[in-house]
């Protein structure tokens, strides 16, 4: 399972933790995604969807 949002498609960034002494160490920021039951071309379907697009409301919640 892909962590990206199925409606923006925002997935993983990748860069650097910088420290104090100016150390780099590898980092990930992962969206905060949500799995919600919507509605996909008139059927109900459990979709993985990032908070932004739900708040939003580029997700039509099923019922």
């Amino acid at each position: 399972m892909s962590r990206k949002c199925d409606v923006c498609g925002k997935g993983t960034l990748k860069g650097n933790n910088v420290s104090h002494s100016n150390i780099k160490t590898k980092t990930l920021w992962h969206p905060n995604l949500q799995k919600v039951k919507a509605v996909v071309d008139g059927t109900v379907k459990r979709v993985q969807v990032c908070t932004r697009c739900i708040r939003s409301g580029k997700v039509q919640k099923a019922a």
